[in-house]
């Protein structure tokens, strides 16, 4: 998956750029994941980390798409689009515009043909950026640009460019914002990074194999790589693999395919544990040079004296008698090795307590995932990051506002041990209100049963969002909509899903579920007497998203609650079919109505979806509530006094027989009941399962908003 970032502030704004995107994704879904900025002074587009010539870029990644036509005349007309169409000085702009209204003359498009080619994408996108055009246009002054112009604007990758581009701005605004006073600011990536030079930054994204990555670590993952990609820089993926205790290659996997799945591709991969052997001969260098000591203080008594700021008894000993037992002891993993770690010299009552001798070394006899039973002992976070981010060539390294207070320990190490510098740049976590983003609470979730696995949509894991609903462009606008900033707040999941909402509902396809099915009978001109089939769009607003199969009958099904509301006499309207009148309201429920399709659907009170009752699909739809029921636990609370007693809620339903077309992860929008996701298809007496989809709103159980 490539990936594109439009600068929304721009002088010029890309519209051809984000044209072209919008044509590649009709062609082929996601290839491109399209984001915004709100930059007075960014590139106006940034493709694949490159603000050069980007237009060029994408046409050139999709021969089969833009590759139909001689790449001269396209470089042509890319340099009057770039040079003379977005011009603002009228005299100028009529001559250009003279120019192009010639060439259309007898012709469709501009290199001929009845094919949208590259030209029209970069032209008409130079054209609608520039606000001089638009009256221009409409008042048909060269009629052949008038309607060139107007027939491209019909295709939605043209026409919908500008309400999607302004919706985003208008979300990426309001998601900044969220939580803050109105001075708060947008999102700022104009952070000034120390010494940061183009084509020299070089960040790492570092999660432990220890757990699924949550939407925390989506965040870390796609800040780094967005800094490394501004400053065409680098991008590290690196494994913190050294606590062989909680690490497996399940998760280490799971990661890589996460970060895949986001579009995030390191320019390395690596692993700590690749770095062992350096790592234990830095630790005996400290050792030789009197940084550090071994210690087989009780742990309890060891955390009570850091705390009060008593020196250890074992921190004097000789460098000779803890060379021994690092090199002979631990290193072997005997029973007296095991007993002891190995702490960093520092200053043990130092008002920072991360400098009070920290922990960098301990034993560990689990076989370590890569490689196996080799070392019986592992350095810590806090003496491996450090180093290996020197070794690697990081020159800064964004984490987490959580380790402020050990970047005081951070730079003691590299400089005790004689490595490059590193700098550091901390941003504030993401938070959601009731969530729990805790590696280890989650784990205890999902081993006591409470969720069906790592990827259950009611967790916070990037694979449990997406199952929800999520899309990937929804994840990256909302965390680049965020930011690197350093404030902390605690934030509503209906900002998130608002975000998402404007990426599906232009491309949600529009399906029908009935709830308690009641039978109506329909009497009169127009009630076919035979169920017949028509093909409508999925779409209304979209064209491009494709058909679907609706059957007209004479006996159709609406929902029990929509059916309990409805009075004898009363008009109402069948959406996207007409108008009946209720005539009878039977023992058994079931009613019995006159056609009126042609009535005014505007003085009806009541609009209902409906299905034939002749051909439909088991479905079911499950919403979901939130885990904990406290918006922000406070340190000294047990989360598990405040679980949710009930999270999970099913709906039974029968769906039009589309659904027997769609794909798991499809996401369509259930009219009335708000956007679902098909998780999993009938099998046997398992209907179709759909989860619901926030959308932003305040939502209730099964999508529907009250």
């Amino acid at each position: 998956m490539v990936n594109l970032v439009i600068n929304g502030k721009a002088p010029v704004v890309a519209y051809a750029e984000l044209i072209a995107a919008r044509i590649v994704n009709a062609a082929h879904k996601d290839a491109i994941t399209v984001e915004f900025v709100d930059e007075k002074n960014a590139a106006p587009a940034v493709f694949n980390g490159s603000s050069d010539d980007t237009f060029t870029k994408i046409i050139g990644t999709y021969p089969d798409i833009f590759g139909h036509e001689s790449s001269e005349e396209v470089a042509h007309w890319i340099r009057i689009a770039r040079e003379q169409l977005v011009v603002k000085n009228f005299q100028q702009l009529s001559q250009s515009l003279e120019k192009l209204d010639a060439v259309l003359n007898l012709r469709t498009f501009i290199l001929g043909g009845l094919k949208i080619s590259a030209a029209d994408v970069v032209s008409w996108g130079a054209l609608r950026s520039n606000g001089m055009v638009g009256s221009i246009i409409k008042n048909r002054v060269y009629v052949n640009v008038s309607r060139w112009y107007t027939l491209l604007e019909l295709n939605p990758s043209f026409s919908g460019a500008h309400e999607y581009l302004t919706k985003s701005m208008q979300g990426i605004k309001k998601a900044a914002t969220a939580g803050k006073k109105k001075e708060g600011h947008k999102a700022n990536f104009e952070i000034d990074l120390p010494d940061a030079k183009i084509g020299e930054v070089v960040t790492r994204f570092p999660p432990e194999p220890s757990g699924y990555l949550h939407i925390g670590h989506a965040k870390a993952a796609i800040l780094n790589e967005y800094f490394a990609h501004a400053y065409k820089g680098k991008l590290i993926i690196r494994f913190d693999d050294t606590n062989p205790s909680k690490e497996t290659m399940e998760f280490q996997d799971a990661i890589l395919e996460d970060l895949e799945l986001m579009g995030i591709k390191g320019d390395r991969v690596t692993y700590s544990s690749d770095y062992f052997q350096e790592m234990y001969d830095l630790c005996v260098q400290l050792i030789k040079e009197g940084k550090a000591y071994c210690d087989d203080t009780d742990v309890e008594k060891m955390r009570e004296e850091r705390m009060e700021g008593i020196p250890s008894a074992k921190r004097d000993l000789s460098v000779e008698e803890n060379l021994r037992i690092f090199i002979e002891e631990m290193k072997n993993g005997t029973e007296y090795g095991q007993k002891n770690c190995v702490r960093a010299k520092i200053d043990y009552k130092a008002a920072n307590k991360t400098l009070r001798d920290p922990v960098i070394y301990r034993c560990n006899l689990t076989p370590h995932h890569r490689t196996k039973d080799q070392w019986k002992m592992y350095p810590t976070y806090d003496f491996c990051v450090p180093i290996v981010d020197s070794i690697e060539g990081v020159t800064h390294a964004l984490r987490t506002i959580e380790y402020r207070d050990r970047n005081a320990q951070y730079d003691w190490m590299l400089k005790a041990l004689h490595l490059r510098k590193v700098h550091i740049w901390d941003f504030a976590r993401v938070n959601f209100m009731k969530t729990l983003l805790s590696k280890r609470k989650l784990q205890w979730m999902v081993d006591h049963g409470l969720v069906s696995n790592w990827d259950d949509p009611r967790f916070p894991t990037v694979r449990g969002v997406r199952r929800r609903g999520m899309t990937v462009e929804g994840l990256r606008n909302f965390i680049i909509s965020q930011g690197p900033s350093k404030n902390v707040i605690n934030l509503e999941w209906n900002l998130i899903w608002a975000v998402n909402k404007k990426i599906i509902d232009p491309v949600a396809p529009r399906h029908t579920a009935v709830v308690d099915p009641v039978e109506v009978t329909l009497e009169g001109e127009g009630a076919p007497e035979i169920p017949k089939v028509e093909l409508k769009p999925k779409h209304k607003k979209n064209p491009t998203v494709g058909e679907k199969k609706v059957i007209y009958s004479n006996k159709i099904i609406i929902d029990k609650e929509d059916a309990s509301v409805l009075e004898v006499g009363e008009e109402l309207t069948l959406m996207d079919w007409g108008n009946i009148i209720v005539t009878n309201k039977n023992a058994d429920g079931s009613l019995v109505a006159k056609t009126n399709l042609g009535g005014d659907f505007k003085k009806t009170k009541h609009k209902v979806t409906w299905l034939a009752n002749t051909d439909y699909v088991p479905v079911e739809m499950v919403d979901f509530d939130h885990l904990i029921t406290k918006d922000k636990l406070e340190d000294d609370e047990n989360f598990t006094d405040f679980l949710t007693p009930q999270t999970e809620f099913h709906t039974k339903a029968v769906g039009d027989v589309n659904v027997k077309d769609m794909n798991v992860g499809d996401i369509i929008q259930f009219e009335r009941k708000g956007y679902c996701r098909l998780d999993s298809k009938a099998d046997g007496d398992k209907p179709y399962t759909f989860f619901t989809i926030p959308d932003g709103k305040s939502v209730n159980r099964y999508g529907t908003k009250k």
